[in-house]
This record gives C-alpha cells, structure tokens and sequence, in this order.
C-alpha cells in the first residue's frame, strides 16, 4: 500500500544528503523499497505532463448482475451480513465465491465511525486504577481447571503494579486488597479509578455516578478523590485492562502451580523479579525507576488503617449458637434469644453482648470444614431452680416423717 508520509520523508532526507542505508536504518523500512520509491519520484518528476499511463478499465465481475440485488438488501436490511447476502445470492444463481462479496460490501456499505483511543498521562501521584479477572487454571494434580479471580491496582504515571489473588469480588475483599496495595506501594494517589461494580458505584443519575457511601468513606479515609468509567466504554480503563493482558502472557503462560498458595508465592516473585524491572513499552522505562520518583508524590498512609470487618446482628439460637454461612459460633447459654452483634473480620469472628462486651471469639470456619460447631459450650454442674434449705423446708412441711426422709437422703446423696 502506498504510504505518501514515508515516501515525503525518504525522498526529503535523500535530497538532504542521507544515504540509503542510513534512511534505511532510521525510518525502519528495506533499502530496496526506499530505492523503488527515489526510482518512482524520479520517473514522475521526469516525464512530460499527460504522459502518464492511463488507468486501466476496471474487469468485468461475476457479482455484477447482483449488485442492484444487494443494494436493496442493504436498503431493507441495514445490518445484514455478509454471509446472509452470499446465502440470497447463492438462491438467485450467483456461482461465485464469498470472499468477492465481502469485498464488494466493504466498498459500498458505510464504516461505523470509530472514536479514536488516546491515552492521558497523569502527573505522579495523581490517579491510579483497580479491576478484576478472572482465569481458569488447572493446578498440579487436578484434571479440571478451576477459576481463580485477581485483583490489579497499578499507579497510572510509573505503571507500578500489586496484583492479589482473591476469592470473591465482595465490597469487604475490594477495601482489603486496596489496603494491602496502599501498603505493598507506601502511599495513596490522589485519584483512584473504577470501573462500575457494584462495590463502588450503587447507580448513574443525570449522566454522574452515585458512588456506595462505604466505599466513599473509604475514600474520604485515605483522603483520594473516587472516579468510574463512563457505562459501555471500558477503553476508557487501558492502563488497567492492558497489564492483565501482560500478566496473562508473562506470568501464567508456561508456568505451572501445585496449588492456590504455590500461585500466590510465585505472583509475589513475578511482581517485583519481572514486572518491576522489564521496559515498559510506552513509557520506555522500568516501572520500578519510575516509581521512585513518583512516590515522593503519594499520600501518606494513616496511623490506623480503615475497618473493613462486617458488622451484622444475630440470634442466639436453641443451641446456644449464632449461625454464619452454615456454621454454629457457640455462646455462652444465658445469653439464648438475646440479638447479639456480630464483628465478621477476615479470619476471625466476635460476638458481643446487647451491652457491648464480648463474649466470644471465634476463628472463621474453613470452607472444608466438616464439624459444624466453632468452639465448644461451657460445662455447668446440674443445678435445681431453688436453694436446698427451701427445698428442706418445703418437704418438712409435708409431714414430721419427713425429717427421716431427709436424713437418709443426705447419709446416701450426700
């Protein structure tokens, strides 16, 4: 195909004095086509006004009788495709191939204008980016793969990267892993963008986002300034969505993991082995020398750190228990039908009486746990509802005979 701007630049840098082979090497082009393009320039520049060759009448197609065909098909169908017209063709008599009526099709139907993609660069500190994806890996040992989600938070300006493995896509897992890359890159950018999950944003209204009022403290926590792509236009999150691509290519192509914590090990190693020091391919430089001279730009973390834990309220039930996805937390009995709050952290599960003092704490239930129960009840001696000496004084009233009952319960039941 013919490209006038490298042709305007061969035939200027020839005329300046460049020899071929240094155009060659600077433009990245063979130095037999930059020798057909001085020829062409040459022979055009020779030759008389009017002198040029005349174009040659266009061939006769075998899809000629069928275009007035295809041109009402288009009229009535505007998204009609390629192989449905082939197919009316096919019925009409039409013996020839599909791919000439592609051909035609991309000379009389009009293109969908495409937007074109530009990538703003931010100053340091300014914005990073988060998102999920999800892969299906078959570990060592297994014969189906099974699906394993990472979270992805780069800075924008150094492309420094955390990646996490993690096991949902819940509010409580977003705000923990932001916290854990806060941590892994020492600082808070100024802006952080989302796409629109529901961790995030609850709704648009008026054309604006209406972000989650837990995720907006959150951020009024870390002091950052919350942003979202605009419904349907995910090109509008390359700085996140391209690293994934990377990750896929660099990371999990040609490697092979015992199991999830062997993944985790291993992503750990890649993050600051490979991905920290390869050349970035638009910034042209390590993302780790980059980071250096943008953390000085990040926010200082604050002394304590957001609480992500879940706070729900529970019945005590029948069992002394409170129940949390399918587990029994055990309570102490006296507190049987009281609604108790329920601190739910990470690894670990609080229960607290009406009053607010706790009254147990319990480690979260393994996924694979077979017993049902978490922590075990206190043992109590048997007890009767009333004190012995009213017990004495009650049996005596029956009758005087009474009193050798008692002795003899007490010489044998002490």
């Amino acid at each position: 195909m013919k490209n006038e701007q490298l042709e305007n630049a061969v035939i200027t840098l020839h005329g300046q004095g460049w020899s071929i082979r240094r155009i060659s090497r600077e433009l990245g082009v063979s130095r037999g086509r930059i020798r057909r393009l001085l020829a062409s320039n040459a022979d055009q520049r020779d030759v008389a006004e009017g002198k040029h060759t005349k174009p040659q009448p266009a061939r006769k197609s075998k899809l000629d009788p069928y275009k007035e065909s295809i041109g009402k098909l288009i009229e009535k169908y505007s998204d009609i495709t390629g192989q449905r017209i082939f197919e009316h063709l096919i019925e009409q008599g039409f013996k020839g191939k599909i791919s000439i009526v592609r051909e035609y099709l991309r000379t009389v139907r009009p293109e969908n204008p495409k937007t074109p993609i530009r990538l703003v660069e931010t100053d340091p500190g300014q914005r990073a980016a988060h998102d999920w994806s999800d892969y299906r890996i078959t570990f060592i040992g297994s014969k189906e793969a099974e699906q394993v989600t990472f979270f992805s938070y780069i800075l924008a300006y150094s492309r420094r990267q955390y990646i996490e493995v993690v096991n949902d896509k819940t509010q409580k897992t977003l705000l923990r892993v932001l916290i854990n890359a806060f941590i892994y890159l020492d600082g808070v950018p100024l802006e952080i963008k989302s796409d629109n999950q529901k961790a995030c944003v609850d709704r648009w209204e008026m054309g604006r986002p209406l972000f989650n009022a837990k995720y907006l403290q959150f951020a009024t926590h870390y002091q950052f300034q919350p942003l979202t792509i605009t419904p349907r236009r995910p090109i509008e999150n390359l700085k996140i969505e391209r690293p994934f691509y990377y990750l896929e290519k660099s990371f999990l192509n040609g490697r092979e993991f015992k199991d999830k914590q062997d993944l985790k090990t291993q992503l750990l190693q890649w993050l600051t082995q490979v991905n920290d020091v390869r050349i970035h391919a638009t910034t042209r430089e390590k993302p780790i020398d980059r980071y250096i001279r943008e953390h000085p730009h990040l926010q200082i973390l604050p002394a304590h750190h957001f609480d992500t834990t879940e706070v729900v309220h529970l019945v005590v039930n029948l069992e002394s228990c409170v129940q949390w996805k399918g587990y029994q937390y055990v309570v102490p009995p006296r507190y049987i039908f009281e609604v108790c709050p329920v601190r739910i952290g990470e690894d670990h599960l609080d229960v607290y009486a009406p009053a607010g003092e706790q009254l147990a704490h319990h480690p979260i239930a393994r996924p694979d746990q077979k017993e049902r129960y978490v922590g075990t009840h206190q043992k109590t001696g048997r007890k009767t509802g009333l004190p012995i000496a009213d017990i004495i004084d009650r049996l005596e009233a029956f009758s005087p005979l009474m009193s050798d009952y008692i002795d003899q319960v007490k010489r044998h039941k002490p």
